[in-house]
């Protein structure tokens, strides 16, 4: 070990997954303290922000116990290099045994929940998890996962019968306790994303209007975006280069149409939208328009791609199982045909664009349980 220089020993691991270098930290007291320092963890951060991942998560069943596994894909680099279709295979991480859907992703970590009154926050790499109190549910509600990225802290948001709680990891005792916001009674949500320490969703009211809810997560301060006449379902919200952005997609009769809404400036309500036709005599779009009518918008990458896939997975059999990358501005759609374990197939799933590993995550503070233990 004294004969590797330090440089090239943070170079080699900084490639490693996350769940490698967990083990090697085991090794000896200086791996575990040269693991730690600073620098190897911004160097591995840059490293795998640069090989972003897609997160698939999916209901299972076995042996009369419900799980939630996960796999991954890597994202291309650049799709559009080969316009033929790609394959790529599906990694396997882990299964976690509970039931239930995802809800919140922020920084690496995954919200779901398990019932109705009960979420669970857990890392799907390390196998790190955490049990939230329970919280008392009526019919609707809002589960928010959000990152502070100043003061590194993560937060739950929940809500239901405008009732507003927030719970705050890695503080000590893990307890709900009540906010004020704004926004009182909904029919129906979205799922939340987190963009730069902001928690937003899509909230459908009373009235059948619909408006983005922004939280703040480190000063905690909410506001109401109203979406005025432009929204449309279905719908997604996404972040879209660092702004959150409603990509709706309509099916005409020859054609597949992707409507993109980007909140430009959040204090003054200012939007840009823009509308993208394929034609249906592009091939990929004809496959999309016959074959994967349950085809939808999942995400945008870092890059500015419009990242579809389908909600559920065919067997190794069809050849159906395909993610979808579409370029604003090249208007090219590329495909990648997803490979795999057989259980990956022919189940429903939900999907995380741009997922990085972050060794900054203090699973020990955050996360109590592991599914190792």
């Amino acid at each position: 070990m004294s004969s590797i220089p330090d440089d090239l020993f943070f170079e080699i691991f900084s490639r490693l997954p996350s769940k490698s270098i967990a083990r090697f930290r085991c090794v000896s007291k200086l791996w575990e303290s040269m693991l730690h320092r600073p620098y190897f963890t911004e160097l591995f951060l840059t490293r795998s922000s640069a090989r972003p991942r897609l997160l698939f998560a999916f209901q299972r069943r076995s042996e009369s116990v419900d799980y939630l596994s996960f796999f991954s894909l890597p994202q291309p680099h650049d799709p559009y290099e080969n316009l033929s279709s790609t394959v790529v295979a599906a990694d396997y991480h882990m299964m976690f045994p509970m039931l239930g859907h995802i809800c919140g992703y922020a920084s690496g970590l995954v919200l779901s929940k398990r019932d109705q009154e009960e979420h669970v926050i857990c890392n799907p790499i390390t196998g790190q998890f955490s049990i939230l109190p329970k919280v008392r549910k009526h019919m609707f509600s809002i589960s928010l996962l959000g990152f502070d990225p100043i003061d590194k802290q993560f937060k739950v948001l929940f809500t239901t019968e405008g009732e507003f709680r927030i719970l705050t990891l890695g503080t000590g005792e893990v307890s709900w306790r009540k906010v004020q916001c704004p926004l009182t009674c909904f029919t129906n949500c979205s799922e939340g994303i987190c963009i730069n320490g902001v928690m937003y969703c899509l909230a459908k009211n009373l009235d059948e209007t619909v408006e983005i809810f922004c939280f703040d997560v480190r000063s905690e301060n909410s506001k109401i975006i109203n979406m005025e006449t432009f929204y449309a379902c279905p719908a997604r919200l996404v972040n879209y280069k660092g702004k959150p952005c409603v990509i709706h997609w309509n099916r005409a009769k020859r054609t597949l149409e992707l409507h993109t809404c980007v909140l430009d400036d959040v204090e003054k309500h200012e939007w840009s939208k823009h509308v993208y036709t394929l034609p249906y005599n592009c091939e990929l779009v004809y496959h999309l328009y016959v074959y994967y009518r349950d085809v939808t918008v999942v995400g945008v990458t870092a890059r500015g791609e419009i990242v579809l896939s389908q909600e559920y997975t065919c067997y190794t059999d069809s050849p159906k199982s395909y993610v979808f990358y579409f370029n604003p501005e090249s208007k090219i759609l590329q495909q990648v045909k997803i490979t795999g374990p057989d259980d990956f197939f022919g189940r429903s799933f939900e999907v995380v664009v741009d997922h990085v590993e972050d060794l900054n995550l203090n699973d020990a503070k955050l996360l109590k349980s592991s599914i190792y233990e």
